[in-house]
């Protein structure tokens, strides 16, 4: 109810009161310093590296102002215990500014037990002002707590804002073309609002972009807010959410905008005809604080009371510091930085101070070298001439450390890493790098981090540049552009930053391997078939014992089908399972695997019958060898039978084919396939039905179940000329043979063996041969289509 209640209040004021309506005045008047020493224990620091107060802390406190001061101000300084625990009147000293002593000019205090905040105040001289002061401080402790607070929050993210515009303006002043990459860090070091719109505005005009409407730019900082929120916890909190609404008039950012407007607020309940609140904001910087005013001061009644807020009486709470690092730094790079994430004080105060980074050496002991902030780099760099770590290698695990104020300070641990001189490697087996294609290869090296140039180069030719990806603390992944290149030896050359030579890696790029996509090979046969894709580059085949090599490359649909044929070796069993290695002729290896499958059907020529039709009544009628030769006007019966336990069946078929490859039949169940029993098929081959290609030695196998039987002979297909008549004469005229086609005799002689025969020249196409005189009424034939057979013609 108190929370909802007060909520209410602020609304209500929000939207009565004129103010509210009006954007606050921004703290740019310059107003006088205060110079404070804070000693703990033994150690004294400046102000400026002080994040908060402790009891016990004695503090030396002056006011600087100019020796020619016409104003006298009194400082007096009250400590507080709470919103509702007004403090004793001892916790409220003064001292006369002007005085000539030093002891009465300047504050000597000591943090009282209980002690939770710290207020100064500059007061101009006024009688009574020290009892005035006093009890407004004791009266309303709250207001004041709230003050300190807010004052305190608005001082911390003023130091950002600082910083932020100092940077963005001294890279106008000499690099503007580099806002564009600088404005992200420096947004994200310092959590400041990036109006990214202003980036894309040309060069001269991005910097007043970026720092347009300045107040509005500084977001919240949960570190900070969380220093300043010490004793009204929620309640500070929904006031500071509270000003950061439109409700409020104060836009959606840093309650920093709010500030001036929450104080008046606050002192306006209390202001008296003798004296009037003034807050300001402190810029700390060594022991300085220089005060910033939002408004000029008065020294007419009511005289203007500065009111100063001083850190936070509680225990040190240093920011959590986040490693932003994507993978190892690399330690001798000139732009090497260590990225923090979660503590912008760290880049616009001196709080964190004295930081290191300590590197673990092998021995366990360790090395500090010096870190610097940058707000501009996004982390801390390395100080300059530390070399003392050059003496590692490898990667070193190292520790980010330093002082919070008075306190140990510890950071995130980084992987940092240096070049060693172990080289690189290829990870794993050498790669298979394919040319027509872009290869991806992945190095093994103790610094991945500080490798500083990839080159690829080809014997003879130029080195070309390469990108690389760290991919982990030990390797990197290069890609070999390799779309236009020839297979051969490749030179791949890692060089790491600082070191002059190169590690050297011999590689070797290869022609698109053959795509290997099964083996087919039956129980007992010395062949076997490759399917695949670029099968011209296999050079062997070796399964167990047997040993194949390629014997012929055919290509169908879009899978080429290699031949192979034992040339050492021993026949396999069925149903083994087996790898092949597939040797390639450019060296390369690749196993497949194969199960052995079962025998294949094999069948016998059991008979045959060939039928010659008979001539016509002018033709003469050639005598043919009776079971060799099958006249292409003639058609042949022939039975096979089948071994082992195969049965046939109405599917199985017999092919017919020439010796060379060429044409090929199907004889299917019906008049051309009949079966006489499970065991034995009866054929009819009428070359008639068939293509005028299909001539010569003809081959037949069986197909049965998808498996082909091998190839056996059959029979000889022969075109027959057409010889009308032979007339004779003396022994020195000879024979004369006429008729047509007789092109296809290839040779014709007297006696069987042919000896003298007269031959008949390519491409004849006369229709009269001169031929010898038969000893026995009978020529003898060679025919073209079976020069293996002799024909005889009889001569009466």
């Amino acid at each position: 109810m108190m929370i909802a209640g007060w909520v209410a209040a602020l609304l209500a004021m929000a939207a009565s009161t004129p103010l509210a309506a009006a954007d606050p005045a921004p703290f740019e008047l310059s107003g006088p310093a205060l110079r404070i020493m804070v000693t703990r224990g033994d150690q004294t620091l400046p102000i400026g590296q002080v994040p908060s107060l402790s009891e016990g802390d004695r503090l030396a406190i002056r006011a600087d102002l100019p020796q020619d001061q016409g104003a006298r101000f009194i400082l007096v300084a009250a400590f507080l215990r709470g919103a509702t625990n007004p403090p004793p009147k001892d916790w409220v000293q003064f001292a006369e500014t002007w005085k000539k002593k030093a002891k009465d000019r300047e504050l000597e205090l000591t943090v009282p037990k209980g002690a939770r905040q710290m207020v100064l105040f500059l007061v101009p001289d006024t009688g009574g002002a020290e009892g005035t002061l006093s009890d407004a401080v004791r009266g309303k402790p709250g207001e004041f707590v709230r003050a300190t607070q807010d004052l305190n929050q608005a001082s911390l993210d003023r130091s950002r804002l600082d910083s932020f515009m100092a940077a963005i303006q001294a890279q106008e002043n000499t690099h503007p073309e580099y806002l564009r990459t600088l404005a992200p860090v420096l947004a994200r070091s310092l959590s400041m609002k990036l109006n990214e719109d202003c980036l894309s505005k040309v060069i001269e005009m991005q910097a007043a972009c970026l720092l347009d409407n300045r107040e509005s730019l500084v977001l919240t900082d949960v570190h900070s807010s969380s220093m300043a929120e010490t004793l009204t916890g929620a309640p500070t909190d929904l006031a500071l959410q509270l000003s950061a609404t439109r409700e409020a008039g104060y836009g959606y950012y840093s309650p920093y905008i709010g500030v001036a407007r929450d104080i008046a607020r606050i002192f306006g309940a209390f202001s008296n005809p003798e004296f009037d609140y003034l807050p300001t904001l402190s810029v700390r910087q060594g022991d300085a604080m220089h005060l910033l005013l939002n408004a000029a001061p008065s020294f007419q009644k009511p005289k203007s009371v500065m009111v100063v807020a001083m850190p936070a009486i509680e225990a040190d709470s240093p920011p959590r510091l986040r490693s932003g690092a994507q993978g190892p730094v690399c330690a001798v790079r000139p732009d090497a930085v260590l990225p923090v994430e979660g503590a912008p004080l760290i880049y616009s105060t001196a709080y964190a101070r004295d930081m290191k980074l300590a590197f673990r050496t092998a021995s366990g002991g360790t090395i500090d070298v010096p870190v610097t902030p940058r707000a501009d780099r996004g982390g801390y760099v390395l100080a300059a001439n530390s070399g003392q770590f050059r003496t590692l290698q490898g990667s070193v695990r190292a520790h980010l450390h330093g002082k919070w104020g008075f306190n140990r300070f510890d950071g995130p641990d980084f992987t940092v890493q240096l070049p060693d001189e172990k080289g690189w490697s290829i990870e794993g087996d050498k790669p298979s790098l394919v040319v027509g294609r872009d290869n991806a290869v992945r190095l093994n090296g103790g610094a991945p981090a500080c490798v500083e140039s990839v080159t690829l180069r080809a014997p003879g030719g130029q080195a070309q540049s390469l990108g690389w990806k760290v991919t982990d603390n030990d390797s990197i992944t290069v890609t070999l552009p390799l779309t236009e290149r020839r297979a051969g030896p490749l030179e791949l050359a890692v060089k790491y930053l600082g070191v002059a030579e190169p590690s050297i890696l011999a590689l070797r790029s290869y022609a698109e391997p053959s795509r290997l996509d099964g083996l087919t090979i039956h129980a007992g046969d010395r062949t076997a078939t490759l399917a695949g894709q670029r099968l011209d580059q296999v050079d062997s085949v070796a399964l167990g014992d047997l040993l194949l090599r390629p014997d012929g490359l055919t290509r169908e649909g879009k899978s080429d089908r290699l031949m192979l044929k034992a040339i050492e070796g021993q026949a396999l069993e069925p149903g083994r399972a087996m790898t092949a290695e597939v040797s390639l002729r450019d060296g390369r290896q690749v196993d497949l695997s194969v199960k052995v499958d079962a025998p294949r059907p094999q069948i016998r020529l059991l008979g045959k019958t060939i039928v010659a039709r008979p001539p016509g009544d002018e033709g003469k009628a050639l005598i043919l060898p009776p079971d060799t030769l099958l006249p292409d006007d003639g058609y042949m019966s022939f039975s096979v039978a089948v071994d082992g336990d195969v049965r046939l069946s109405p599917a199985d078929v017999i092919e017919v084919a020439t010796t060379d490859g060429g044409d090929m039949v199907r004889l299917t169940a019906g008049k051309a396939l009949q079966m006489e029993g499970p065991h034995v098929l009866v054929a009819r081959l009428d070359p008639s039905a068939f293509g005028p290609a299909l001539f010569g030695p003809l081959q037949m196998r069986l197909l049965h179940n998808g498996e082909a039987s091998d190839w056996q002979p059959l029979v000889t297909l022969a075109r027959l000329p057409r010889v009308d008549a032979v007339t004779c004469a003396t022994a020195a005229e000879g024979c004369t043979i006429s008729g047509r086609d007789l092109f296809l005799i290839e040779a014709v002689g007297a006696t069987a063996t042919l000896d003298d025969a007269a031959t008949v020249a390519h491409g004849y196409t006369g229709a009269v041969l001169k031929a010898p005189l038969p000893t026995a009424g009978k020529l003898y034939l060679r025919l073209r289509d079976a020069p293996g057979d002799v024909v005889m013609l009889p001569a009466g």
